[in-house]
């Protein structure tokens, strides 16, 4: 499933959000936590301890970075019970930023029920990411404005 959403941010204002598994549980519903298993910079190859929510249950697993361009483009992969990859490309769209979210995967165990949702429904929960990450963004323009 492919996503295509305009955000009125600059790359640079958004990219980092994506790059960022710290930061999901920001503006992510579905993200718990995600807390980073390696040391040192953050490159390719690095994991990431990740809990999602899936209706009152919790999902353990890992995140790994497979590919940065920094600004542009990110692919984080999941493991199992995801087994999935998302790949985020940000480019300059007038003033602000157009995501294409690409997401892969063959979910495992009874996590496969959700892939049985049919598409609009799979990307109206997608898309309740993107709401959360504008209000955010939003948030801290307004924070800027009043000097804080």
């Amino acid at each position: 499933m492919t996503l295509d959403v305009h955000l009125d941010h600059p790359p640079s204002r958004v990219f980092p959000y994506f790059a960022d598994p710290g930061r999901w549980p920001q503006f992510a519903p579905a993200v718990a936590s995600r807390r980073l298993l390696d040391e040192g910079a953050l490159q390719v190859g690095s994991r990431w301890a990740a809990v999602d929510r899936v209706g009152p249950f919790r999902v353990r697993f890992t995140d790994v970075l497979e590919v940065v361009e920094p600004d542009r483009r990110v692919v984080w992969h999941s493991t199992a019970p995801w087994n999935s990859r998302v790949e985020y490309v940000t480019t300059p769209d007038g003033g602000g930023t157009r995501v294409r979210a690409d997401y892969h995967g063959d979910v495992a165990s009874g996590l496969r029920l959700l892939a049985l949702l049919p598409t609009p429904v799979l990307a109206r929960i997608l898309m309740r990411d993107f709401t959360g990450l504008r209000r955010v963004l939003t948030a801290e323009d307004r924070e800027r404005a009043r000097g804080v």
